[in-house]
């Protein structure tokens, strides 16, 4: 096995060794392909086959990557990708020249070339073009690696994109969709009045979520910040300055592991409306869903998983307290505190931490018993006040706020509010998250003066929502990992 792998890299370093030597001898010719600055792009190949009918017999230039090769004698087809996709290029000696057919039949796969010529249609009914100028526009001095051993490595893939992008049509596809479904969310919201704005990633203090934040130190200043793990605060403190409806498509930053559904680098996207609550703000959830799903993908009707999931109809509507009643059997309303909480959770084998309270333990029996079972869009209504440090407490029930979850394929997809305006109840929510903080929740929120300074100058009531961007293009292209939809994941630095 061994003897076998030191002959292939032996072989593979020839390879490149010759592709180095073709470039020199170009270079030596006065025929430098890194020399080029431009070349003018006329079509591209998907837009060739759509519109062949007017396009048969015109003049149409190309550029793009050679995919494959075949020389025979005095002709030869090569098959040429761009952002579109492939088309097939007949190339003769005849036609090109004799001295540009010779260099022609040097060029490897992998290396990037102009062709000008006719579209035409092969007798096999294959649309191609009749090259009349082929122009080697860049040199690939590396081999593509199918050519040995298919580009299956997911790490490689991860870390190698520009590669995953040449040779998986899906993986492009992703991406390209990806840009759609937030240029779709951007068309939506400004079709609503919605401002479009930017708030600052290096803070002093990283609030609005419960997550470890990362921390730097800024040499100018001579301070340590902290990178920030929501866009929530800053955005509010626009609402309090009359923005009446604001949104930002950023990417945030938490000091947390790396698994499916976590990168520690995510794009979020909040948006914040002055005088609705968090009923408005399910409203414009289902509406916006609908509206990205039907654009980017033609119906509201996706297969995530090989399950069938319906963005059409209105979705589920449910309460924390009814869900866990629903799926664990266990009714939080009848139970009287934590003392108690604690005791059903010890009989139903959930694990909580000594300084969890009664409402941390309603939200670890919701993920212990309930998150599994929600596939089809499903919010989940009014959380307890202890895990919920920014919201608005429910009028008749004020253990409770005005909050919900939308969870989709067991994967919670946004986040919403009716936003604390208070400022001596948000004073006294800090307070209690520094306790938590003190007891060993290295993911609670600290006081943040200036904007409890924002809050009473005068907040009106709002609502306000985060959505998760890579889950929504997770569901919307069918990937079953984070990782499948960012383009450059984060990875352990390589040895």
């Amino acid at each position: 096995m061994g003897e076998t792998q030191n002959t292939q890299e032996q072989d593979i370093n020839q390879l490149l060794k010759v592709r180095r030597e073709k470039l020199a001898a170009l270079q030596e010719k006065g025929k430098d392909p890194f020399l080029i600055t431009k070349y003018d792009v006329s079509h591209h190949s998907l837009e060739i086959k759509e519109r062949f009918d007017e396009l048969e017999g015109q003049t149409v230039s190309i550029a793009g990557r050679v995919m494959s090769k075949r020389v025979m004698g005095k002709a030869s087809f090569c098959n040429v990708q761009d952002i579109q996709g492939n088309i097939q290029s007949y190339v003769a000696r005849d036609s090109i020249g004799e001295e540009s057919y010779g260099d022609f039949k040097k060029y490897d796969v992998g290396d990037i070339v102009g062709i000008k010529g006719e579209v035409f249609k092969t007798k096999t009914g294959e649309i191609s073009i009749h090259a009349a100028e082929v122009t080697l526009l860049s040199k690939s001095l590396q081999i593509l690696p199918e050519k040995y051993h298919g580009l299956v490595n997911t790490d490689i893939r991860y870390r190698q994109r520009y590669t995953d992008l040449i040779m998986n049509e899906e993986v492009k596809d992703t991406f390209v969709k990806r840009s759609k479904i937030i240029s779709s969310i951007r068309r939506y919201l400004d079709g609503q009045g919605f401002l479009e704005v930017e708030t600052p990633m290096l803070v002093s203090n990283a609030g609005g979520a419960a997550a470890r934040p990362f921390e730097t130190y800024y040499n100018a200043l001579d301070e340590n910040v902290k990178l920030r793990i929501s866009l929530e605060l800053y955005l509010k403190r626009l609402i309090v300055g009359g923005l009446e409806r604001v949104y930002e498509i950023g990417r945030v930053f938490r000091n947390e592991g790396l698994d499916t559904r976590h990168n520690p680098e995510f794009t979020l996207m909040e948006l914040y409306q002055a005088y609705t609550d968090y009923n408005g703000m399910m409203d414009l959830t289902e509406n916006m869903f609908r509206h990205v799903a039907q654009e980017v993908c033609g119906t509201t009707t996706i297969t995530y998983g090989g399950v069938e999931i319906d963005l059409g109809s209105p979705f589920k509507r449910i309460t924390m307290i009814d869900a866990v009643k629903e799926y664990a059997g266990v009714d939080f309303d009848l139970i009287k505190d934590t003392e108690e909480a604690k005791k059903i959770a010890d009989e139903k084998g959930v694990h909580y931490e000594e300084r969890h309270k009664k409402g941390d333990i309603l939200n670890l029996f919701f993920e212990e018993f309930v998150e599994e079972h929600l596939v089809q869009p499903t919010f989940v209504l009014d959380h307890p006040v202890e895990i919920s440090p920014l919201t608005k407490r429910k009028p008749d029930k004020p253990d409770y706020v005005e909050r919900f979850e939308l969870f989709i394929t067991c994967r919670e997809m946004c986040n919403a509010y009716s936003e604390l305006n208070d400022p001596i109840d948000q004073r006294a929510r800090f307070a209690a998250q520094e306790e938590a903080f003190a007891a060993g929740d290295e993911e609670a929120n600290h006081t943040d003066e200036d904007f409890l300074n924002a809050l009473e100058i005068g907040m009106p009531p709002t609502g306000g929502i985060g959505y998760g961007i890579d889950r929504l293009v997770m569901l919307l292209t069918d990937s079953p990992a984070i990782r499948d939809v960012l383009l450059f994941p984060t990875m352990r630095s390589t040895p």
